[in-house]
Order: C-alpha cells, then sequence, then structure tokens
C-alpha cells in the first residue's frame, strides 16, 4: 500500500476526530463500496448489509474523539465489518438461510481483489501482533486460541498454573486489543482471531 494511501487516512481521522463531517463523508465514500462487497459476499441480503456499513460508519463518529486506529484505516473498517456480519449471524441463527452458514468459511476466500487485500492485511498485523508477544506469552496464545485448548489443558500441558495462564490471554487481548485501536472490543479480537485465519 502506497505511502499516500497511508497520510491521507491520518489526515482524515485527525480531521475526524476534530468533529469534521465531511471528513466521515470521505472515508465513507473512499470505503463503504469494497466494505458492502465484502459483507455481502457473506449474507447476501442487500438491506442487512447496508444497515452493517452504516452501523460501522456511524459508530466511528460517535466515538470519533477517541478513536486509536494503529493499523490501517482500510483494515480497520474491514474488522468492524466483519465483526458485525459474525454478530448478525450469531443474533440471527434462526433466521438464517442454513447454505449461508454452511458456506461461510469457503464465501470468506472468494471475496473481490480489494476485500482479499484487506483481509490479508487484517491476518498479517494479527499474525504480527501475535509473534511479537514475549515467549511464553505468546506460546499460551496460541495453545488457547490455534490450537483450543483449554485453560486447564494448557496449565497441565506447561506446568503451571491455571492463574498464570488467564493472565497471559488477558495480556495477549490487550496487547491486540491496543494494537487494533482503542474501539475494538476483547469479544472482536478473539472473533478475529477464530474466524479470520
Amino acid at each position: 500500500m502506497s505511502e499516500k494511501i497511508f497520510l491521507d487516512d491520518d489526515i482524515l481521522l485527525e480531521r475526524l476526530k476534530a468533529g469534521d463531517n465531511q471528513a466521515l463523508t470521505e472515508i465513507y465514500n473512499t470505503y463503504w463500496k469494497s466494505l458492502f462487497l465484502s459483507s455481502y459476499s457473506l449474507l447476501k441480503n442487500k438491506e442487512v448489509c447496508e444497515d452493517i456499513i452504516q452501523d460501522v460508519f456511524v459508530d466511528i463518529w460517535k466515538k470519533r474523539e477517541t478513536i486509536k486506529i494503529t493499523i490501517s484505516l482500510k483494515a480497520y473498517l474491514y474488522a468492524c465489518t466483519r465483526y458485525k456480519v459474525y454478530d448478525y449471524f450469531r443474533k440471527n441463527k434462526k433466521g438464517v438461510n442454513v447454505d449461508l452458514i454452511e458456506n461461510l468459511n469457503t464465501r470468506i476466500y472468494q471475496a473481490t481483489p480489494a476485500t482479499k487485500l484487506m483481509h490479508k492485511e487484517l491476518v498479517e498485523h494479527i499474525n504480527s501482533v501475535v509473534d511479537s508477544l514475549p515467549k511464553k506469552c505468546r506460546e499460551i496464545y496460541i495453545l488457547s486460541r490455534e490450537e483450543q485448548l483449554s485453560h486447564k489443558e494448557i496449565a497441565q500441558k506447561l506446568n503451571i498454573s491455571t492463574k498464570t495462564i488467564e493472565s497471559h490471554i488477558t495480556r495477549a487481548l490487550k496487547t491486540l486489543r491496543t494494537s487494533m485501536g482503542g474501539l475494538v472490543s476483547l469479544e472482536m479480537i478473539i472473533w478475529l482471531q477464530n474466524h479470520i485465519n
């Protein structure tokens, strides 16, 4: 990605924090289409996708004064959109077509070139942050999130207490949350780690 895009996004974010609603319009105009296509490839519902994209931008505007995005703006918006799609699936299990849920993972990888790039950037960022964790913290986090071991199983495997495991997991999630920006919830980080790779 070019340096100019990063600089433009940084300027837009500064204007946004200052309450410039034209900055939000510019961000929206730049990214809404790829975010819509990303969500539509999963949901196949135009109205729901439009609502999701609108919610993403409303959230950013509401929290503009405290927003801290340390990844690219594009990857951040993509992560927020993907999380809202997942949240929609979670809350509407009965109303969602079974085929949509069954083919979800396949469709994640059949996105447009723009959404594939956003997805790749987000995965690289998450992996980079996990790689930068202290050795023991990283090992515990990987056992928990990638190998799906319980805290008790990890404690037995590493011969340490479950309290120590919880402490390392909390530290890892906090580091990931900070790296993604202040608006990202721990629930979203956990979801991203479990669904984005």
